[in-house]
Parts: C-alpha cells; sequence; structure tokens
C-alpha cells in the first residue's frame, strides 16, 4: 500500500513561529500539485482558517481532551482519505496540555504515531539550542521528533553552527528560515488576524529555504500505515440545520460538525435572511460579532426573535449567545441583538477580562465538553445556568448554560464528535 508522508509541526514554545512555517508549508506542497490534508491540534479556529487557504480543504481538529484515542484515529484516517501528505500543526509548545502533558500536540503525535518536525526560534542563539533539542527528542519515548526547522537564522554563519547542532543531536536540519518581518503573523485581542488571509508571503519562504524533499522523504519513511487505524463511521443526521456563516462574526466551527449534517445550509447575519420555521435546528457559533454591530440585519434578528418565539431549537455558542441577547454593549454604544435571552453582553474595554480554557457539564443525563476564550463579559444581573461547568482539571467555573425555551446558549464551545446534538434538547 501506497504509504502517505505525515507529521507534525510543533515548537519548543509558542511565538516560535510555528503557524507561519505550517502554513508555508502546506501551501508549498499545495502548488506542487499535491493534495494536503490539514490537521489542528486543540480547539483553535483561528489557524484551521490559513490551512483551508493554503490548502484548499478543511483543516480538522484533533483535541485528546475532548475524544478519546481511537476517536481521534478514526477522524485522523477519515479524512486523510485521498490525501498525497497529512500535515498537522501543534499548539503551543510541544508538550504543553491542560494537565502536564494531557492534550498537548505530543501526546496527539503519540496517540497517532506520526513524525514531528520542531520549529525553533534560533534568534541570539547557536549551539546553547543542542541541550534543548536532546531534551525534546529524549523526554518521551512515545515521540518520534525527527528533524528542525530553523527560524530567524541571522546568517550562513549562524546557519553552519545550526547544522553542528542537529548532527550532535541526532536531527535532521530540513530548513533555515532567514529573519525577515514578512514572516511574522499579526496579531488581535483574540488571536491571530484573519480578516486578511495572505498566505502567499509565507510560502515563498518555505519554498526557498526547506529542503521540502527531504522532509517528506523523511516523514513517510517515519508515518503510519493509515490502513491501521480503525475506519469508524460518521454519524449522518438528517435534521434539517440552519448555521449562521459569515468571514469573521461567525466563523468558529469545526469541520467534523458539518460533515455530520446531512441536510445543512447557511446563511450570513448580515444579510436580511427570513429564518424557515421548519428549521430543526438553527446553530449560531461563535465569532466576533462584536466587530460588526453596525452590520447585522435588523430584518434578520426579528426572524431570528420569531424563529426562537415558534419552539423552534437555537444552539448559540459564545458569539452567537451574544447575538441572541437583549443588547451588546461597545465602547461606541448599546446596540439591539434578537431580544431571545433577557441580557445584555458588554464588549467595552474597560470590562474586558480573559476567560479561557476547556469545560464540561452534564445536562439532560448527558456529557458535554467544549472550549471558552472571550474577552466579553454579563454585566448584573448574572444568567442563572441549569448546569454546573468546570475546567480541565475538574475545578467549577462560573460559565453559566443558560436554557431558555428551546434556546440553548453558553459561551462554551461545544465539541460532540459525531454525537446527536439533538439530545441536548
Amino acid at each position: 500500500m501506497r504509504q502517505t508522508p505525515q507529521f507534525l509541526i510543533a515548537a519548543p514554545s509558542s511565538g516560535s513561529g510555528k503557524t507561519t512555517i505550517c502554513v508555508g508549508l502546506m501551501e508549498t506542497l499545495a502548488q506542487k500539485g499535491l493534495k494536503v490534508q490539514p490537521f489542528k491540534c486543540g480547539p483553535d479556529y483561528i489557524d484551521t482558517k490559513f490551512h483551508e487557504n493554503a490548502c484548499g480543504r478543511p483543516s480538522v481538529n484533533l483535541d485528546s481532551f475532548f475524544a478519546e484515542d481511537n476517536h481521534i484515529r478514526q477522524i485522523y484516517r477519515r479524512f486523510s482519505d485521498g490525501a498525497d501528505v497529512c500535515a498537522v500543526e501543534g499548539m503551543m509548545g510541544l508538550f504543553d496540555g491542560y494537565q502536564r502533558a494531557k492534550g498537548s500536540a505530543g501526546e496527539i503525535a503519540s496517540i497517532l504515531g506520526i513524525p514531528v518536525v520542531l520549529v525553533v526560534d534560533a534568534k541570539s542563539t547557536a549551539y546553547s539550542i543542542a541541550p534543548l533539542l536532546k531534551g525534546f527528542k529524549e523526554f518521551s519515548p512515545n515521540v518520534k521528533i525527527i528533524g528542525v526547522i530553523f527560524n530567524k537564522v541571522g546568517s550562513h554563519k549562524h546557519r553552519l553552527m545550526l547544522e553542528e547542532v542537529c548532527t550532535d543531536c541526532g536531527l535532521e536540519a530540513f530548513g533555515f528560515i532567514p529573519k525577515k518581518k514578512e514572516a511574522e503573523n499579526p496579531s488581535r485581542y483574540l488571536g491571530l488576524d484573519f480578516s486578511e488571509l495572505d498566505t502567499s508571503a509565507a510560502a515563498g519562504l518555505v519554498a526557498e529555504n526547506v529542503d521540502i524533499e527531504r522532509l517528506l522523504e523523511s516523514s513517510k519513511q517515519n508515518s503510519p500505515d493509515l490502513s491501521s487505524f480503525p475506519e469508524g463511521h460518521l454519524s449522518i443526521s438528517s435534521h434539517k440545520v440552519l448555521v449562521a456563516k459569515n468571514s469573521e462574526s461567525f466563523s468558529f466551527i469545526y469541520h467534523e460538525h458539518l460533515a455530520g449534517w446531512q441536510n445543512v445550509e447557511f446563511f450570513d447575519p448580515e444579510k436580511d435572511v427570513e429564518i424557515p420555521q421548519d428549521t430543526d435546528l438553527l446553530y449560531l457559533p461563535g465569532g466576533y460579532p462584536e466587530k460588526h454591530l453596525k452590520e447585522l440585519s435588523a430584518k434578520t434578528m426579528q426572524s431570528v426573535g420569531k424563529y426562537a418565539e415558534n419552539g423552534g431549537r437555537i444552539l448559540a455558542e459564545c458569539g452567537g449567545m451574544m447575538y441572541l441577547c437583549q443588547s451588546i454593549l461597545s465602547d461606541e454604544g448599546e446596540y439591539p441583538m434578537c431580544g431571545v435571552l433577557p441580557y445584555r453582553i458588554s464588549a467595552r474595554k474597560e470590562d474586558r477580562k480573559l476567560h479561557l480554557g476547556y469545560r464540561s457539564f452534564t445536562y439532560n443525563g448527558l456529557d458535554f465538553k467544549g472550549h471558552e476564550f472571550h474577552y466579553t463579559k454579563f454585566p448584573d444581573p448574572q444568567p442563572e445556568s441549569v448546569a454546573q461547568v468546570y475546567d480541565a482539571r475538574g475545578n467549577s467555573t462560573d460559565t453559566p448554560i443558560i436554557r431558555i425555551g428551546n434556546t440553548i446558549a453558553s459561551y462554551t464551545h461545544l465539541y460532540w464528535g459525531g454525537e446527536d446534538i439533538f439530545k441536548l434538547f
């Protein structure tokens, strides 16, 4: 059977240039005519947009807090079908998880048995990287690190010194990216800015400075046989599902969820839309509606309110929940929303505070998991919660799960991994 090259791009820490180089690799491989299947470790929605832009294929999340090992293997095999290359982007540092290395990119590499390529920031250092690489290479026997791509390399002499590091550590040096401003991604208050998805600069840097053929050959030699993974079967729901989706306001959606719906349609809340009353589920995912308050259609809000009044099922997550509230407070003023939930939410600068982490709760006798990442807040009075929410270590949090009629809303972005989300209602 044809062996598929597979690799996971990781780093010793965040800020090493992992996303830029990973996206550059993806686009360079796609430009060579290869079918590149992208994946992302963890619950991140933003990097996956860069992946899709680079590869022309939706990126799939792999998360060991959300899913059991076999489910992760099933997802990986299912979405890798037909790909020439599988490229996985890690998160944070290779072994950074919610509890030691649990939930880390390293754990995903171990579960799948795929080789790891480290992106190392070489600015202002040379042979001192040797003990770092040696430690990473030997830390976990189940994580196979095969080579390094060095970022922010200052000169030819610097490159020669870094080659010596790899020789002494028994790792391959796949590439040396020079320090250039275009290799850096802009940032915003909730992560990378995906309002302008331009991955061409990253692809150019990778094409010029990484030995692509050697990386593919080494990855292929160290990759598992995809046919050895359990196939599994995607549970397809025949319910009529309507999903709010646009480039930024409503865009935080796990691709696996969409693949599980046979009859799914999309609408843009910034345009005038009439919600069909025979919709089985109106899904309002997260995003940045607070950045587009003036663009949100009042007519569509009224239609959403009518659908809720008539008993329609609504699942709203984070930005979607904000959209359902009475109003959103911003630094420019107060903007009316759908009015389905009798609360106001503040996105004002003085009220911003980061709430971040994995979440779990039990409702209707079923266990659910998800992730929370936001700066906005409810001014008093606080909503009542129908379930107690916990973080990854089992500590209780004040995140509310709101249930009003057939509307369920929360700051938590849920992951249901092939399960029937209608059981939530």
